[in-house]
């Protein structure tokens, strides 16, 4: 009896293990756009796009206006974090500054981390909760996150060991990926996951999945998951890649494509 109930458990077991193995998700074009762009940082759930030209402007594009910031002062805009609309972050990494707009594209806020005491070397920047934005400190190589009204420092992590490539997050969690792991905080700054790196080097997320980047394919992991899932996708080259909601954009050579994220 004992020997019959350890081959249903392990042939349940195998059964789940094969389930979880096999799950994927393809992407199935829909539409295609043309777009002169440098970069493109975001488009949300109305179709809004933004994005960078060669001038180094940053735009906002809705159906029927564009919107543009420009701060030739500043050279160019390393990333932009759209996350929140209405707090729109510009990190310029040659000046070690953000420029924080409005949806408007007006400024809310500057922060010179080359005035601010003690000193501080930024690489990489995203969006947090209320006025506080994740920076990663260069120099002692861990995430912080920054208060930029208060001036104040509310959380700093351990530091990690290995060059960083990406960083992105939303109000509950912040992602980190280096060259050796993709580090996984919640918003307190506690890890709560630590998956190794096998050649991902950027990444994007939409509210179920956090999708990562390796040379020209793409791969899944699910929030409350370990495993990282090849996405089913056609072979083509990829500049940049975003996700909002059930929708994936890949954008190269002035075309910005749609495919509708289906699970299988």
């Amino acid at each position: 009896m004992n020997k019959l109930f350890y081959i249903f458990v392990l042939f349940s077991f195998f059964s789940f293990s094969q389930q979880k193995i096999k799950k994927q998700i393809s992407a199935i074009l829909k539409d295609s756009t043309k777009i002169e762009a440098k970069s493109i940082f975001g488009i949300d759930n109305f179709k809004t796009l933004y994005y960078t030209t060669d001038n180094n402007s940053f735009h906002k594009k809705t159906k029927d206006t564009i919107i543009t910031y420009a701060n030739f002062q500043l050279g160019e805009i390393t990333s932009a974090d759209t996350f929140n609309p209405l707090k729109i972050n510009l990190f310029y990494k040659d000046f070690n500054t953000v420029v924080i707009l409005d949806n408007r594209l007006a400024e809310i806020s500057k922060i010179d981390f080359n005035t601010i005491q003690p000193y501080k070397n930024i690489s990489f920047i995203s969006s947090a909760y209320n006025s506080s934005i994740w920076i990663f400190n260069q120099d002692y190589q861990y995430l912080e996150l920054y208060d930029f009204k208060a001036n104040k420092l509310k959380i700093k992590t351990m530091p990690v060991q290995s060059n960083v490539l990406d960083l992105k997050s939303d109000y509950n969690y912040c992602y980190l990926l280096t060259e050796k792991y993709l580090y996984v905080y919640n918003y307190f700054g506690s890890l709560i996951k630590k998956l190794i790196n096998e050649g991902y080097t950027s990444l994007a997320f939409s509210e179920a999945h956090l999708f990562l980047k390796s040379n020209n394919k793409l791969y899944f992991l699910e929030k409350n998951e370990s495993t990282i899932h090849p996405l089913k996708h056609p072979n083509l080259l990829i500049k940049q890649f975003l996700v909002t909601n059930e929708t994936l954009y890949i954008y190269h050579e002035n075309s910005l494509r749609h495919y509708q994220l289906k699970i299988e």
